[in-house]
């Protein structure tokens, strides 16, 4: 009896064991564990990132919700990026400089599971804006994400370059932003990959009053690294962009829907809110009907 059964747990312990076996087999065959970039694509929309600020203090706050189509079940997360924004009297090289500071707040449902939340990387950056005159402005941010432990959220710390050119004449707002992004680390202590990255952040709206409305789109694309297995990740999305300038405080709505997606496991669709609130503005400067511009983030 005891030959039995010693027979039968072996035969257990060796089928659990295959399996187990099996499963990593099919883990580390489906490629290593990629992480997005530090920058969220499309954080930028809706801002001519290229123009000057009116000298003063900003609060910016952009909250975003967004549902994946993945299988079995959808993912979904909320990402907030609360932003303080200062643009200085001061001139670099011809560039009025602005200063930005931003603490992003998460929360993650990955296939259904259970929500993770917790703090991200925060972003200091400083960033150079040129007038160019006919109401066309140039800029260039410098900045970085700092380390964090937040598992579930990038880690590694990162340097960020934006470049960004603006029309904002007439009303409208038509702004290119690019985000180019470097890791200092190619892989986490847990094996995550941080390969770097480009984004490309689009608006074409226009003011009607204290009204602004226009289609918008964002891209986001990993840069390639030599690494087996290497999936890259990349997405196109479309959208339109809603706004009410209420006085002091401006708001902004946008929903984006991805048309091109790879390497995420399905198309998301994510809804944007923005709120701009100067915290102190040099009222020489300010226009009245201008929706404050901040260039935010994050990150």
């Amino acid at each position: 009896m005891r030959r039995f059964s010693a027979r039968i747990s072996a035969r257990i312990t060796a089928s659990v064991t295959a399996r187990i076996t099996t499963a990593l087999a099919a883990v580390l065959a489906a490629g290593p564990a990629l992480a997005g970039s530090a920058a969220q694509p499309g954080q930028t929309i809706g801002l001519p990132t290229g123009a000057q600020l009116p000298v003063g203090l900003y609060f910016v706050n952009l909250s975003s919700f967004g549902v994946r189509e993945t299988a079995p079940l959808s993912s979904e997360s909320n990402v907030n990026l609360p932003t303080l924004a200062l643009s200085t009297p001061w001139t670099v090289l011809g560039a009025r400089l602005h200063l930005f500071f931003t603490q992003p707040v998460a929360a993650s449902s990955v296939r259904g599971a259970p929500y993770q939340s917790g703090i991200g990387q925060q972003l200091l950056a400083g960033q150079l804006a040129w007038d160019l005159g006919g109401d066309v402005g140039v800029s260039y941010l410098f900045g970085g994400y700092l380390p964090i432990d937040t598992r579930f959220l990038t880690q590694e710390a990162s340097l960020s370059h934006r470049f960004a050119v603006s029309y904002t004449g007439q009303g409208y707002n038509l702004t290119a932003n690019l985000l180019y992004g470097t890791f200092l680390s190619e892989r986490s202590p847990f094996g995550v990959l941080y390969p770097d990255y480009l984004n490309l952040d689009i608006t074409a709206t226009k003011k009607f009053g204290k009204w602004e409305i226009g289609p918008v789109a964002f891209g986001s694309l990993d840069l390639p690294v030599n690494v087996a297995g290497y999936r890259r990740q990349g997405q196109i999305a479309v959208g339109a962009l809603v706004g009410y300038n209420f006085g002091p405080v401006t708001l902004q709505g946008y929903v984006t829907r991805d048309v091109v997606e790879r390497t995420y496991g399905g198309a998301e669709t994510r809804g944007w809110l923005r709120a701009i609130v100067p915290l102190y503005q040099d009222k020489g400067e300010a226009e009245p009907d201008r929706a404050l511009v901040t260039r935010r983030q994050a990150e």
